[in-house]
């Protein structure tokens, strides 16, 4: 491009080469999808913070005494990444709004993309949650939370109204597993709601979001076709959503009662109905891309959610259940960092289009 910026560099011989990305192409390649790595990084601080918080370790007569001191610098580490992460990648974000304002304009009318512009104010969200409590008091965190929580309002105002009225964009017609995103945010605003004492605040933001997440839910399960193999990741929204739900719901009722039981079941069984069809993801894990990143912060949600039901049945089997899914986030977590770290010239190729929105 005219305005492109090349980085030169040179070899080992001294010889010089061109990077394969400029920075002009950079603010084309990363688009809204790119915020669910920050995502991944904020929901594995928040529960690395609920498992040193959570009391029902120690009742569980689990080492966590050890665990508390390997935790806290990780959990601390992973808080300060995920403010790098979504700093850097929101900052290219506002340079892609300047500079290439058609390109996002382009996601907010794509079926799938314009429900990963939820993902930004999630991430914001759960790095607030997951801010210690003693830097949060130092913060104005009510208005930001206000400055998260209305584009939220804003989108689901524009896209579920959109759902309803529509005639050549019904919900029937637009369904994708994508379409859970808008939902996330609703529950994780709700639950950060809960968290400072806006409970009317919550309940608005649930209720909204349950609504239409039945909706959603009742839709893809009767029809789910026409969904790009690059995006099939994302369909671990399927068990993601209801967990972050869980997790809403008891910030609100201020326990993890029936509801929340439920709730949390309901993600056990679509989790294990997922990973018994490796088939369905076949075609995505062909080539590395973004949107793998979708299946590391549904599990984690599960894995918090967890945390809670542990807290609430005091057994050995609930125990067993939060390591085992705590786990299996941590182990799919560090295996996106791996991959990404092994295959980021691919995510900066301008010419892979397997995430391209336009």
């Amino acid at each position: 491009m005219a305005n492109s910026i090349d980085i030169i560099v040179k070899n080992s011989n001294g010889d010089e080469a061109e990077a394969a990305a400029s920075a002009s192409s950079i603010l084309t390649i990363v688009n809204a999808a790119y915020f669910t790595i920050s995502l991944s990084l904020g929901a594995q601080a928040v529960l690395l913070n609920t498992l040193i918080e959570d009391h029902a370790t120690t009742k569980l007569k689990y080492n966590f005494v050890v665990a508390d001191r390997i935790l806290g610098p990780w959990a601390m580490l992973m808080t300060w990444l995920s403010l790098c992460t979504l700093a850097l990648i929101s900052s290219l974000y506002i340079l892609r709004c300047v500079f290439h304002l058609w390109l996002v304009k382009a996601e907010y009318s794509d079926r799938e993309a314009v429900n990963f512009l939820f993902v930004p104010w999630i991430s914001w969200l759960l790095l607030l949650r997951a801010t210690p409590q003693q830097v949060l008091v130092r913060l104005p965190h009510e208005v930001l939370l206000w400055a998260l929580v209305a584009p939220i309002v804003a989108l689901d105002i524009k896209l579920y109204g959109q759902w309803f009225t529509s005639e050549k964009r019904p919900l029937s017609a637009v369904a994708n597993p994508t379409s859970h995103l808008p939902m996330v945010g609703n529950f994780v605003g709700a639950w950060a709601a809960a968290g400072v004492g806006w409970r009317e605040t919550a309940l608005c933001l649930f209720a909204v979001g349950m609504v239409h997440y039945v909706v959603v839910f009742i839709t893809l399960y009767q029809r789910l076709t026409g969904f790009r193999a690059a995006l099939r990741p994302v369909s671990s929204l399927f068990f993601g959503t209801p967990s972050a739900a869980c997790l809403a719901w008891s910030a609100i009722s201020g326990g993890f009662g029936v509801a929340c039981k439920m709730l949390f079941f309901l993600s056990l069984f679509l989790l294990a109905s997922l990973m018994c069809r490796p088939a369905y993801f076949k075609k995505s894990i062909k080539k590395f891309s973004v949107a793998w990143w979708a299946y590391s912060f549904p599990v984690t949600f599960v894995a918090v959610a967890s945390t809670q039901y542990a807290e609430e049945v005091k057994g050995v089997a609930a125990g067993g259940l939060m390591l085992l899914l705590s786990s299996l986030s941590l182990l799919v977590f560090v295996a996106m960092l791996i991959l990404t770290a092994l295959n980021t010239d691919r995510l900066l190729r301008q010419n892979d289009s397997s995430l391209s929105f336009t």
